[in-house]
């Protein structure tokens, strides 16, 4: 079954294994509290603008990842997403995307 796009739920092959993604409130807020300063506003702005740091991105993944019930070891180097390091970046933005986008 794949991702139910009414629930912002992404997939994404992550370490050779499909994934469903999904940026949950408590996955939000755990995300929230790794920022800083801890503000999802200032990160959302910039995706915007194009200006994302790899914090960010493996932040916006490893949040999808455990919204969707997969948690990464504390001391992960980060999800290895199909598409290499600019799969990445996509796979972060389309999670952002689908957690803020209106509903359909």
């Amino acid at each position: 079954m794949g991702p139910n796009r009414a629930r912002a739920e992404v997939e994404a092959v992550i370490d050779g294994e499909p994934r469903v993604l999904k940026l949950t409130l408590g996955a939000l807020s755990a995300l929230e509290a790794s920022l800083d300063p801890p503000d999802l506003i200032a990160l959302i702005e910039r995706f915007e603008a194009g200006r994302p740091t790899a914090k960010d991105v493996v932040g916006v993944i490893s949040a999808g990842l455990a919204g969707g019930g997969v948690a990464l070891a504390p001391d992960a180097d980060g999800p290895a997403v199909e598409g290499g390091v600019a799969g990445a970046y996509r796979l972060a933005a389309e999670l952002l995307t689908a957690a803020f986008a209106d509903s359909p």
